[in-house]
């Protein structure tokens, strides 16, 4: 089958024929249908060194929407033909940049009722989000929230979701050129990182106060930015790295609390949680109570390229891939 393979020892995505995985266990092969590509996909040079089967060809591809067509002697819950939708575990190498991947039936969900292109551009960005805002900051009980990197897949799903769930304050940092867009989606302020001091900017908004909760989905210095434009009490979500309190200004003082989020590690500590986020996301798409950004879709020949772009963050929207 034609797969983008990953090669370590030159950092480079190639296009090659490569054996079909074959359904055992408690694993299913699907045939992929689209596959979303997000910045962990393309950041692969970072955590591949952790990737335990480094003998096979590794193909990445976390989010991926298809139709199953062979499952494991394990399998009891779904059928060939049956088409599903699932986050990938990053440490597995049959993924969804290929003609057919293979994957854990336990953490498979219903493809939802929309375009499958649609449906794989959400898991990582849209399931994140929705965890972050829903079972870390409690979102439901806020009034303002600070979203860094406002203009992202992450950030887009999280001020669609803040807005939702009613809160008055949606800060957003982006770009001058996205700002329209971010309040489109809901922001009802927007912060341009190039040239605004962000948490002085927050604190204008506020009256001073700060905001009641932050969500860092750029990483850097951001999770310092959105510390420091926290309120007394206020808590911060971390996606992209880990956070670092003794670097904030006065968390003890003002009782700041804080969450990590990886998602990915729900496959060894807790699968029923991908089930959960993904099926409650998918609930939200198919009533229309949230949108994907604007989507980009290549084949295998430009598949490598988005991943590049990906990686030097020269994107904007979302790209998915179908074979």
């Amino acid at each position: 089958m034609k797969a983008l393979i990953y090669r370590p020892d030159s950092d480079e995505f190639l296009l090659q024929n490569v054996p079909e995985p074959d359904a055992h266990g408690f694993n299913v092969k699907i045939r992929v249908i689209a596959t979303g590509l997000n910045p962990v996909d393309s950041k692969v040079n970072y955590w591949y060194p952790n990737v335990p089967d480094q003998a096979s060809p590794f193909v990445g591809g976390l989010d991926v929407a298809g139709e199953i067509i062979a499952v494991g002697e394990d399998v009891t819950h779904w059928q060939p033909g049956d088409r599903v939708l699932y986050h990938g575990n990053m440490f597995r190498p049959s993924g969804g940049f290929a003609e057919y991947a293979l994957h854990d039936s336990r953490t498979l969900i219903k493809l939802p009722a929309v375009d499958p292109v649609e449906a794989a551009a959400t898991p990582c960005a849209g399931w994140s989000a929705l965890h972050a805002l829903k079972n870390k900051l409690n979102i439901e009980r806020r009034s303002s929230i600070l979203i860094a990197g406002g203009a992202g897949g992450i950030g887009t799903f999280a001020i669609q979701l803040a807005k939702l769930h009613g809160v008055k304050t949606i800060i957003a940092t982006a770009s001058a050129a996205k700002h329209s867009y971010l309040q489109s989606l809901g922001a009802t302020h927007t912060i341009d990182y190039h040239k605004d001091d962000i948490p002085n900017t927050v604190r204008d908004i506020t009256r001073n106060q700060g905001v009641e909760v932050a969500l860092d989905a750029v990483g850097g210095e951001n999770d310092i930015l959105c510390a420091n434009s926290l309120g007394f009490e206020g808590e911060l979500c971390g996606l992209v790295s880990t956070l670092r309190p003794e670097r904030y200004k006065a968390p003890f003082n003002l009782g700041l609390s804080f969450h990590q989020l990886s998602l990915g590690a729900a496959h060894t500590h807790n699968p029923h949680l991908l089930l959960k986020l993904g099926t409650s996301f998918s609930r939200l798409l198919e009533d229309r109570k949230i949108s994907c950004p604007k989507i980009e879709t290549v084949d295998f020949s430009g598949l490598g390229d988005g991943l590049l772009a990906l990686r030097q963050k020269k994107t904007s929207g979302k790209i998915v891939f179908t074979p």
